[in-house]
């Protein structure tokens, strides 16, 4: 800024000098055209070639401002595309600004969380038919004595038996000691809304009368799916079925790789890590 100023300054004063210089010039022309001699013309052309470098000595400040005006209008037109603060950032800090970065769109827009519906489709893994035993994995009752008695439906597995009904061609059975059993079951699954429209479908909830008979169905019907409390029976079956779930409150060991483990049907089907 300062040197702009300086130089205007300067080029006022050179125009001021123009003007005077322009005025004394025109008094001494017409003096030498009044006297019309030899000398007189070798003058008037020493005066022309002084004008004509007094001239361009005038527009010198002229055309340097302009240069340094153009000079700094490159500068600031290279500065805006290729600010000093706009270099590439190192591999570090880019990482560094997408991290801040993904975190803000995190806190803007969360993770969405799945329904049950898709974590049951997703667990299923493609699977279209499952069988599952009744006893202790669907009912509060554990032996096939108690079902002589009551049956009660465990009310945290209603929502998620209606989610595999949606995909699954799904099978309940159980090892029972007389019909009135069977009965009691049926009844207790009816009011616990199983047999809704879209559930379960009672004559596919099948009975036998010993532990060899609940593997004959499963083996007879080949389902991707099978759910069973009896470490026995799913170890029996590991070799003829895709995926097993082994129902255990206690846990389970490992004993083979189609074979899952959780503590209840509900808890594996709607349980999930959704990070």
């Amino acid at each position: 800024m300062a040197s702009d100023s300086l130089i205007n300054q300067i080029h006022h004063l050179f125009n001021r000098f123009n003007a005077l210089l322009t005025a004394k010039i025109s008094d001494l022309v017409l003096v030498l055209s009044n006297h019309k001699s030899a000398g007189s013309i070798g003058a008037l052309a020493g005066l022309a070639i002084a004008i004509v470098f007094t001239w361009k000595f005038l527009k010198t400040p002229d055309r340097h401002r302009r240069r340094q005006q153009k000079r700094r209008g490159s500068s600031s037109n290279i500065g805006a595309e290729n600010p000093a603060h706009n270099v590439a950032p190192s591999s570090e800090e880019s990482h560094l600004l997408n991290a801040m970065g993904h975190t803000e769109i995190e806190e803007f827009h969360p993770p969405m969380k799945l329904s049950l519906g898709q974590i049951v489709r997703k667990k299923l893994n493609g699977g279209k038919k499952m069988t599952c035993q009744l006893l202790g994995v669907i009912l509060e009752e554990r032996t096939p004595e108690e079902l002589q008695k009551h049956a009660t439906v465990r009310p945290s597995v209603v929502e998620v038996l209606l989610a595999i009904a949606k995909y699954c061609d799904l099978y309940l059975m159980e090892r029972i000691l007389d019909d009135e059993s069977s009965e009691i079951v049926l009844s207790a699954l009816e009011t616990a809304g199983l047999f809704t429209t879209g559930g379960l479908n009672k004559d596919k909830v099948l009975f036998c009368s010993t532990e060899n008979g609940r593997t004959s169905f499963v083996r007879q019907l080949e389902p991707d799916w099978h759910v069973d409390s009896s470490s026995e029976i799913v170890s029996q079956l590991a070799r003829f079925i895709r995926n097993q779930l082994h129902v255990s409150p206690a846990g389970s060991s490992y004993m083979a790789p189609n074979i899952f483990s959780s503590i209840s049907l509900e808890q594996y089907f709607s349980i999930m890590d959704q990070n």
